[in-house]
Parts: C-alpha cells; sequence; structure tokens
C-alpha cells in the first residue's frame, strides 16, 4: 500500500494543507477537491494511483485543513483560489502535471489550464462542468439568482445548501446503491463548514460562481486549440452537473473519453472508486507519459 504523506505549507501568508503521495520523479496528478469537502474525497483514490503517479491533493483555502482567513480579510473568489494552488506547484517545483477535476475544482483547474496551457498534460473531470449544458436548472436557479442580486431573500435559498440535510443530499442523491456512501462524509463536512466564519466564506464562492460561465468560451478555444486528452468520468444520475455536461466535451475535444458511470450520483469516488481507477489508470497510461 503506498504511503501518503501529510503536509503544511505556507503559500501567501496562508498555512495549505495538502497529501502528497508516490514517486517524487514519477508523472504528477494534481487532484482537486469540490465544495463542500477537501482533499479528503481523495482518500481512497490516492494510494491507488500512488504507485504510479506523484499524486498531490490540496485543500482550498476555506475547506479542510487549509487556513480559513475570515471573509472580510481574504477575497474568496475562484481566481484567488487558483492564485494558492498555482503558487503551490511552483513552490513544490511541479511545472507539468494533470488534473483531476469534480465540482468547484473544475473553475480552478480550468484557470490554471488557461493560465499555463503548456502545464497540463491530461484532464480527467469527474462531474467538473465546462459547459453550460451540464448545468441542471433546479439546482442552479438559486446560485445564478444570488449572483446576480445577493440581499436577505437570495442569501435564505444559499444557506440552505450548508444545512446537513442539503450536504447528505449530495452525497447520496442518484446513487444506486446508498449503503456504500459513508455516512462519516457529510457529518464531517457539515461540521467544518460549521465552524465560525466558514457561511460567510461559502456564500463568497457562491456569489462568485457566475464568473465561471463567462470563462467557457476562452476555455473551449484551449480545448480546440491543445486537444489536451480528456477522460470526463460522470455519475450520471448527479442533479448538479448532469450528463449532457460530460457529453459536450467532444464539441471541442472529439477524441475525448466519456464515460457516464449508471448508479452514479455527485460524488462517484463513495460508490464507483474502482470504476474509476480502473478508467484513470488506463487513459492516464496512454496519455501522460508521451506528455511528461
Amino acid at each position: 500500500m503506498a504511503v501518503v504523506r501529510h503536509h503544511y505549507t505556507s503559500v501567501h501568508g496562508h498555512r495549505v494543507f495538502y497529501r502528497e503521495a508516490g514517486p517524487a520523479d514519477a508523472p504528477t496528478i494534481v487532484l482537486l477537491h469540490g465544495y463542500p469537502t477537501s482533499s479528503r474525497m481523495f482518500r481512497h483514490l490516492i494510494p491507488a494511483l500512488a504507485d504510479r503517479y506523484h499524486v498531490i491533493a490540496p485543500d482550498h483555502l476555506g475547506f479542510g485543513q487549509s487556513a480559513t482567513p475570515p471573509a472580510d480579510a481574504f477575497d474568496y473568489t475562484f481566481d484567488a483560489l487558483t492564485d494558492v494552488t498555482e503558487a503551490l506547484l511552483t513552490q513544490l517545483g511541479v511545472r507539468r502535471y494533470a488534473i483531476y477535476v469534480q465540482d468547484y475544482g473544475a473553475p480552478v483547474g480550468w484557470r490554471l489550464a488557461l493560465r499555463n496551457p503548456d502545464a497540463v498534460t491530461a484532464i480527467v473531470s469527474q462531474n467538473g462542468n465546462a459547459y453550460d449544458e451540464g448545468f441542471v436548472p433546479e439546482f442552479w436557479a438559486p446560485v445564478w439568482a444570488y449572483a446576480q442580486s445577493p440581499d436577505p431573500s437570495t442569501e435564505e435559498a444559499i444557506r440552505g445548501a450548508l444545512s446537513e440535510e442539503a450536504i447528505r443530499w449530495q452525497y447520496l442523491h442518484g446513487v444506486a446503491e446508498p449503503e456504500l456512501v459513508d455516512p462519516d462524509t457529510w457529518a464531517t463536512d457539515h461540521h467544518e463548514i460549521s465552524r465560525p466564519g466558514l457561511d460567510r466564506i461559502q456564500l463568497a464562492l457562491f456569489h462568485d460562481y457566475a464568473s465561471n460561465p463567462p470563462l467557457y468560451p476562452r476555455l473551449h478555444e484551449y480545448f480546440r486549440s491543445s486537444q489536451v486528452p480528456l477522460l470526463a468520468i460522470w455519475g450520471a444520475e448527479d442533479e448538479i452537473f448532469g450528463p449532457d455536461g460530460a457529453r459536450a466535451f467532444v464539441k471541442d475535444l472529439p477524441n475525448a473519453d466519456i464515460q457516464l458511470v449508471s448508479g452514479g450520483g455527485h460524488f462517484l469516488l463513495e460508490s464507483h472508486l474502482d470504476t474509476v481507477v480502473d478508467a484513470m489508470r488506463g487513459f492516464l497510461g496512454q496519455n501522460t507519459s508521451a506528455r511528461t
């Protein structure tokens, strides 16, 4: 079994936590987590890849074991989260890497690729949206409303997403065998985002999510010009980022590998770890060695 090391470092004056495993001279894979979790979502994936790859999985600021500076002291935007991730990779001497993006990890990963296209060797998107087609309207309507007009009425709907019931739903909806999902996942996530001041942090990021779709035309141009290898492995029953978001990649990346996993939801690693590992090892084995 691979040894996973747990590190803290300082980036731009803030404590950043990251998990690391695998040979330092192997191709690097950067795992970027979503809301409302942390690099903990990769606790099983990391050792499954680390025999062959150098794996790095940071916690975004405001999540997990990384620092949580107050929302009035740090500008919680996806640009800012990308700044921290980019600086961390520079600090670690990582110049070329594949990315695994999920949920919030996607807008961070897309920004990394747009800033330095030559750095990204391959992309695995697990329910990480890059097209308007992926947004499930019923879920996203209150987010867009809050972004357009942040006031007490729109904020109330967003605050509902911070509840334990809503986080439990994120983990279990669409999952054919919900008993496979560890209840500690949503309990731990809810506990962490219930810390003092974390509500304002999460509200700031919900508000900033509207900054992501305007980047999509540039992102699609990057896809077309680079033809970066991409695997979209998607929980087919996700009611946040629907399967049309996975299918859309072929518009700009006709050779993209699209795999819709029946009976899988938003957090596919919790119910279909082996399926994801098998797909990733095959995909990365074909696409990382030649580009690293």
